[in-house]
């Protein structure tokens, strides 16, 4: 594209048309430097080119909104995140809640905002389009999780929500999650995250062909919250774990909110809750766009725990807490006894040890359920690329259980849900507060549960021992392909496809099942899931928020005795080992 003159002329244009109605000067002046680079005779030969290909990349086509919102990169042009496509996105949402609302109501919209650069700038363009479209706005009153927003979409009972965010993802990105709630959509999914086909209705209203000026703005057309709904939600999820028969609250935890906005919101929770030692890493504590100690904001990265982990071993704390940046995720570290090493817990073995403890306070009548107290009106929910074991877990208890779509605007959806989780470290233990995964309210219950182990003299291991012992040795594991070229996620899957593995770890595979053709009255998703004879699953799929190929694994071992333990979690890990050369080979890695 840019070695022709007429093609490099019009994508000039289009660049300078942008810097000049642009309303923020920071993205203005980016473009209006790389277009002095190209046209000035400042650049190298080198610089040239690549100032082009930077330009073409930004220009060519639009931000896609879809089911996860948008995310992106921050910077000038239609493909990236800036006020522009803010305006034009909030635009298109007020559009949808007018037309839904008609002449029966005045519609109402929530927005919050992490510390991530350019979101308060986000959240502020969002009200100025909301409040002049005739949307009764509010305005969180800081930066604040992610989770105090979904619960303020219901709280408020508003008809929508925006978080802006970018969660886990790298410094220079942010991002735009869409909540429904109020009058726009009925029964479960009210409060949750969009999915087909709001997410359509939306994007066909954001219209890059109008001029920008166009979008009337009204600066001062919102109502900031008042601080008192975070009093609210903190007390709210304290409740939850001041149950009578678990007054135990001995426990050192180490936290990290990981340069988010978590930090001060679990703090309050976690000593509410009654629990006084708690020390943040310092490195870590208070909110940071710039990510300084970390690669990758994210819990599941290598080397993101470091600090936490050593901050535990120098105090012989008993427990690590880390959130990612806007608190929706929780992760879970403790000394394995085994070997007297620290670990963090894996997203699977988090879900099943909550699901296991709250379906023992159901039992205890500790819980509190929707409608009345029995075990039918108990739902527990995950991911169809989680674990199995929590279906296991459902059926001894006498629960319910539903897989879903990856994603909590899934998992948010189930009827009746009662605790739901997906292995990305998500989880949902109170869908009555927040119909969305929290890390705040499922970090402060396993501190509940650390605690009570605690004082019975086990640990989080042994409670994971005795779910072998009683479902067998659920034993999981992943393999990430990232890519820089998406269509090559295309030419895997397709190739998958085309060639299906015949076998896994010398297993044959007894059943492949496409799920772009919808499975088990589940909703089509590009995805392909294996089950082979001795129950090891593999399910491979395009991630829905990176570019990257996912692919999950999990094999099932039966266990004997509490003897049987050491052996069948070698066997276990040599057979995930094989089935990772399995898929790499059938990928073609």
């Amino acid at each position: 594209m840019t070695s022709n003159p007429v093609e490099l002329d019009a994508l000039t244009a289009a660049a300078r048309a942008w810097a000049d109605s642009d309303p923020d000067p920071d993205t203005a002046r980016e473009l209006r430097s790389l277009l002095r680079t190209l046209e000035g005779g400042e650049g190298t030969e080198d610089e040239v080119a690549a100032a082009a290909l930077d330009l073409a990349d930004r220009f060519a086509g639009t931000l896609e909104f879809g089911t996860a919102g948008l995310r992106a990169a921050l910077g000038a042009g239609p493909r990236r995140m800036n006020r522009v496509v803010v305006r034009r996105t909030a635009a298109g949402i007020a559009s949808f809640l007018q037309e839904t609302a008609g002449d029966n109501w005045t519609p109402s919209a929530v927005i919050g905002y992490d510390a991530r650069h350019k979101s308060k700038d986000f959240a502020l363009e969002t009200a100025a389009v909301f409040g002049a479209a005739g949307i009764e706005t509010f305005l969180l009153p800081c930066t604040l999780p992610t989770p105090l927003l979904a619960y303020a979409v219901r709280a408020l009972d508003t008809d929508a929500g925006v978080m802006v965010t970018a969660s886990h993802n790298p410094a220079l990105d942010n991002g735009y999650k869409v909540y429904l709630g109020g009058r726009t959509v009925k029964g479960p999914g009210r409060g949750a995250q969009i999915v087909t086909p709001y997410d359509a209705e939306i994007a066909a209203r954001i219209d890059y062909s109008t001029p920008l000026g166009s979008i009337d703005l009204a600066p001062d057309g919102y109502t900031e919250v008042s601080e008192s709904l975070i009093a609210d939600y903190i007390g709210a999820v304290d409740r939850l774990m001041h149950a009578e028969g678990y007054p135990e609250r001995d426990l050192d935890i180490v936290l990290t909110p990981m340069h988010g906005v978590g930090g001060e919101t679990m703090t309050a929770v976690l000593r509410g809750a009654g629990f006084t030692k708690v020390k943040l890493v310092p490195e870590q504590a208070l909110p940071d766009p710039d990510f300084p100690t970390v690669a990758f904001p994210n819990p599941e990265e290598p080397g993101a725990l470091d600090l936490a982990l050593k901050l535990a071993k120098e105090r012989n704390a008993d427990l690590v807490l880390a959130n990612d940046p806007d608190a929706d995720r929780a992760a879970v570290a403790a000394k394995d006894p085994a070997t007297d090493e620290w670990r963090m817990l894996r997203g699977d073995e988090v879900g099943a040890l909550l699901g296991r403890h709250i379906a023992r306070r159901i039992a205890a009548g500790r819980w509190k359920v929707r409608g009345e107290k029995t075990r039918s009106n108990v739902v527990f929910a995950n991911s169809i690329v989680s674990s199995r074991l929590l279906a296991r877990i459902a059926e001894s208890a006498g629960f319910a259980h539903q897989e879903t779509l990856t994603g909590f605007k899934w998992i948010s959806r189930v009827p009746k849900l009662t605790y739901g989780y997906e292995e990305a470290l998500g989880y949902c233990v109170a869908p009555g507060l927040v119909r969305d995964k929290d890390g705040i309210s499922a970090g402060v219950l396993l501190a509940e549960l650390a605690a009570s182990l605690k004082a019975a003299g086990r640990t989080l291991f042994d409670e994971l021992d005795d779910l072998a012992l009683e479902h067998g040795l659920h034993q999981s594991d992943q393999l990430s392909v990232r890519v820089d070229n998406l269509a090559l996620l295309t030419e895997m899957m397709d190739r998958l496809r085309a060639n299906p593995p015949a076998s896994f770890a010398g297993s044959p595979v007894e059943t492949a099942v496409d799920l772009a053709e919808g499975a088990d009255g589940l909703p089509p998703t590009d995805g392909l899931r294996y089950i082979t004879r001795d129950g090891t699953r593999v399910i491979i799929r395009p991630s829905g928020t990176e570019p990257k190929l996912k692919c999950y694994l999990e094999v099932i071992e039966p266990v004997g005795s509490a003897d049987d333990l050491p052996a069948a979690r070698s066997k276990a890990r040599e057979s995930l080992d094989a089935v990772l050369a399995d898929v790499r080979v059938a990928l073609g890695l």
